[in-house]
């Protein structure tokens, strides 16, 4: 069992990430001050609705957020499960919580998340390709779930009885999932353009054009081998569907623990699915200021008051952000300590 590698070197050419990092700091005290000097007077409101929140409905937020974190784990768990890898749920839970806030917090964190999700999986005694075919199946099932979530809020907000396009959007994630796993069924369907890819890739490096052809082959057989239950895969799109819901749940939970007063639910659904949209972009860590400024915005276009808004929102990224990257680094430490204890005997 490798130990978990202590650095990871930087593509040549590009500077390492702590070098990065004032320009990121920089970047996300800009951002903060904007909001702060734009929406003082809300978020003054929002100190006193802090004050004294609901604290049965904060215990109700933070419990949601874990069955949310829970939920995702459970995901990885059918697909790995599916494929004939056999993990207790309590290590694919502490993956999801290390992984989530190297993700969260590092500078080009979904890279590192990524890899210590791989190298996790492979421990668990998944060969290289079911643990990458896991890896991109999960993502594709989260991305193609937050779609439909959002879609069906979209017309729930509108009325307008257009559930052909939910319906629409539903087969679109669902086609795409099964193209991911009939692809793995079927990996020779690839070899010919892999090989073209491959050819042209050792062209431009000035490579034989032939050059890691036996690594992908084999690749390729491992992903041969993988088969998965239909129950299995129809479990993992509920589970990453409640991932998403749950999540939203905490939102709403956090909203009425400040007092927000008449909270429509599609309309927050909405805001959410706009916040988890910017949080897929990573201009900053975290996406600190960006997701908080786009479900403030969202709230209130839904009809929440400024202060409400940014009271909700604050209390949600303490419970989503705080607490379970804060959890989520204590486990990774937990996981680096035992990893070097395994070590440490085979080196010597």
């Amino acid at each position: 069992m490798a130990a978990v590698q202590e650095t990871v070197r930087p593509p040549t050419g590009h500077p390492p990430w702590w070098r990065r990092g004032p320009v990121v700091v920089g970047i996300v005290v800009l951002i903060l001050s904007a909001e702060l000097i734009l929406g003082w007077h809300a978020l003054a409101g929002a100190l006193t609705q802090l004050r004294a929140p609901r604290w049965g409905w904060v215990l109700g937020a933070v419990a949601a957020e874990i069955a949310s974190m829970g939920t995702y784990a459970r995901m990885q768990r059918a697909l790995l499960r599916g494929a004939g890898t056999k993990v207790s749920v309590r290590k694919h839970v502490a993956t999801a919580y290390a992984a989530h806030s190297l993700s969260a917090t590092l500078p080009g964190g979904p890279v590192f998340s990524t890899s210590f999700n791989f190298q996790q999986l492979r421990r668990f005694g998944a060969s290289a390709a079911v643990a990458s075919w896991c890896i991109a199946l999960s993502g594709v099932l989260s991305t193609g779930a937050l779609i439909v979530i959002g879609a069906a809020g979209g017309i729930l907000t509108r009325n307008s009885g257009g559930w052909h396009s939910l319906v629409g959007y539903g087969v679109a994630a669902l086609v795409i999932a099964f193209g991911v796993r009939l692809l793995a069924e079927h990996p020779h369907w690839l070899d010919k353009p892999v090989r073209l890819l491959l050819g042209g890739v050792n062209r431009v490096r000035r490579r034989p054009r032939g050059h890691g052809q036996d690594a992908l082959l084999s690749f390729v057989e491992q992903l041969r081998a993988i088969r998965v239950h239909p129950a299995s895969f129809g479990t993992a799109v509920v589970l990453a569907l409640l991932n998403w819901l749950f999540d939203a749940l905490c939102l709403w939970m956090c909203c009425v623990a400040v007092g927000a007063p008449g909270i429509n639910a599609t309309k927050l659904v909405i805001a959410y699915c706009a916040g988890m949209a910017a949080a897929s972009l990573p201009i900053v860590p975290g996406g600190l200021g960006v997701v908080d400024g786009a479900l403030i915005l969202g709230l209130v276009a839904g009809g929440l008051p400024s202060s409400f808004a940014v009271a909700a929102v604050v209390l949600y990224r303490l419970v989503s952000f705080g607490f379970i990257i804060g959890a989520g680094w204590l486990v990774w430490l937990v996981i680096r300590a035992r990893s070097r204890a395994v070590a440490s005997p085979s080196s010597a």
